[in-house]
């Protein structure tokens, strides 16, 4: 069975397998709201969630409404025009780590030595 979700990244495909569609066949039919424990896959632009536990969290659904405070999204790079630098620094913004130089010259080679023969294209 599959299963579209879509946030404001794009959509995504749930793959059930029938053994579980069938462990779990009320979550899947019944909730309003569901966590799916899986496996990302991704092909190009397709993302697919092989689906391995599913959990029916349709009694948290009511208490969103009451909550009086906004969700604080993290912002991302890129974001800072509009929401400021974040809090904690991006991992992402850290230098790399510069591998150490190797001294590839083998002397056992003699490649001051070689001979290449030519070719005469007359």
């Amino acid at each position: 069975m599959f299963i579209t979700i879509e946030d404001e990244t794009g959509p995504a495909n749930i793959v059930v397998w029938p053994s579980l569609f069938e462990k779990q066949r009320r979550v899947v039919l019944g909730s309003s709201m569901m966590a799916i424990h899986g496996k990302i896959q991704r092909e190009g632009e397709v993302v697919h969630l092989v689906a391995q536990q599913l959990f029916d969290l349709s009694g948290d659904l009511s208490g969103l409404a009451d909550r009086d405070i906004d969700f604080k999204l993290p912002t991302g790079r890129g974001d800072e025009f509009a929401h400021g630098y974040p809090a904690s620094p991006d991992s992402r913004d850290r230098p790399k780590p510069v591998p150490e130089p190797r001294d590839i010259f083998v002397r056992d080679l003699h490649i001051d030595t070689l001979k290449v023969k030519a070719r005469n294209f007359h």
